[in-house]
C-alpha cells in the first residue's frame, strides 16, 4: 500500500471524477431502450431495480431503506412489481450492457481501448477492492460488491465507479441517521444548498406537495431552513453547519479505500478521468449539466 495516504478531501476529488462515468447508466437513452426491451418500460421500475438488483430480488421495504431518501410509494410502485417482468440476474445482464453502450457510444472506440482507460481502470478498480474489504454497514455497498467483475478495461472502470459511489452514499446515509435528518428534512436541507431544483428533488424522489410540505415544516421547526411565501428554501446557521458536518463526515467515512491507490494516485485518477467525465457532461448525461436527454 502506498506510503502517501490522501486526505479525505483528496478522496472525495477522485470519487467526484468518477461519479460522472456511474450514472449515465440511470440517465442515457440506450437505459431506457434496454431496460424497456426486458419488461422495465418504466423509469421507476428501471431505476429502483437497475439500482437494487445486485441485493436480489428485495422487497420494497428494504429498498426504501437503503436509498433513504425516496418515498416508500414511489418505491412500492416499483418493487417487487419489477421483479415479476424481470429477474435481478437479467437486470444486473441489461445494466453492464448500458453501461458498455453508453460509454462506447460518448467516449468513442479509441478512448475505451485506450492506455489511459486501462491506466484508470487500474487505479479505480484497486481502490474499490479495498472497499471490498470494509462492508459492515454497507448494505447496498455489499450486494454490489459481491458481482463479478466485467473483463473490459472501460467496464471494469465503470464497475469500479459504482462499487466506490455505493460505498460512500452508504455512509452519508449513517451521517444522516445519526444526525437524526428523517429523508424529507434531508432532502430540504439539500434543496436548501441550491445545488439542485427542489422541485426536481421533489418529483424525483416521489414526494406529493402536501409531504414536501411536512418535511419542509420539520426542517424549518428545527431551525436548520427558512422558507419565504413562495417556497424558496435557504439554510439558517445552524443548518450551514449541519449541512458542512455532514459532508466533512461522509469524506472521512469514505476515504479508506482510497488509501489502496495513494494521494498520487487519487490526482492521477482524477486526471486520467478528467475527459471522460466531460464528455458525459457534454451529452447532458451529468445532473447539473445541460438538461438530459433521458
Amino acid at each position: 500500500m502506498p506510503d502517501d495516504a490522501p486526505s479525505p478531501e483528496l478522496a472525495r476529488t477522485a470519487w467526484s471524477a468518477l461519479e460522472p462515468i456511474h450514472i449515465p447508466v440511470y440517465f442515457a437513452p440506450e437505459a431506457r431502450e434496454r431496460y424497456a426491451a426486458i419488461g422495465l418500460d418504466d423509469r421507476a421500475l428501471a431505476y429502483f431495480a437497475s439500482r437494487s438488483a445486485a441485493m436480489g430480488a428485495v422487497d420494497p421495504g428494504t429498498v426504501t431503506a437503503a436509498f433513504y431518501s425516496f418515498s416508500p410509494a414511489l418505491v412500492g410502485s416499483a418493487i417487487p412489481r419489477a421483479w415479476s417482468l424481470a429477474a435481478p440476474e437479467t437486470v444486473l445482464r441489461t445494466r453492464l450492457d448500458v453501461a458498455d453502450q453508453v460509454l462506447r457510444r460518448v467516449l468513442g472506440e479509441d478512448a475505451v481501448g485506450s492506455e489511459r482507460m486501462k491506466e484508470a481502470a487500474g487505479l479505480a478498480r484497486t481502490a474499490a477492492e479495498a472497499a471490498a474489504g470494509l462492508t459492515p454497514g454497507r448494505p447496498l455497498f455489499a450486494g454490489h460488491a459481491g458481482l463479478e467483475w466485467p473483463g473490459e478495461p472501460h467496464t471494469v472502470l465503470w464497475h469500479a465507479a459504482t462499487l466506490l459511489r455505493e460505498f460512500r452514499g452508504d455512509g452519508h446515509i449513517a451521517t444522516l441517521v445519526d444526525a437524526r435528518l428523517a429523508p424529507l428534512e434531508a432532502l430540504a436541507t439539500h434543496a436548501a444548498t441550491g445545488a439542485m431544483k427542489t422541485s426536481f428533488l421533489r418529483r424525483s424522489r416521489g414526494w406529493s406537495e402536501e409531504e414536501w410540505a411536512e418535511g419542509i415544516r420539520g426542517a424549518v421547526g428545527r431551525g436548520l431552513v427558512t422558507a419565504d411565501p413562495e417556497g424558496a428554501l435557504a439554510l439558517t446557521e445552524a443548518g450551514r453547519t449541519l449541512r458542512a458536518d455532514l459532508e466533512t463526515r461522509t469524506d472521512v467515512l469514505s476515504a479508506g479505500p482510497y488509501a489502496a491507490i495513494g494521494a498520487r494516485g487519487c490526482e492521477r485518477l482524477a486526471e486520467l478521468t478528467a475527459p471522460f467525465a466531460e464528455a458525459f457532461r457534454a451529452e447532458g448525461l451529468v445532473p447539473g449539466s445541460r438538461s438530459r436527454r433521458a
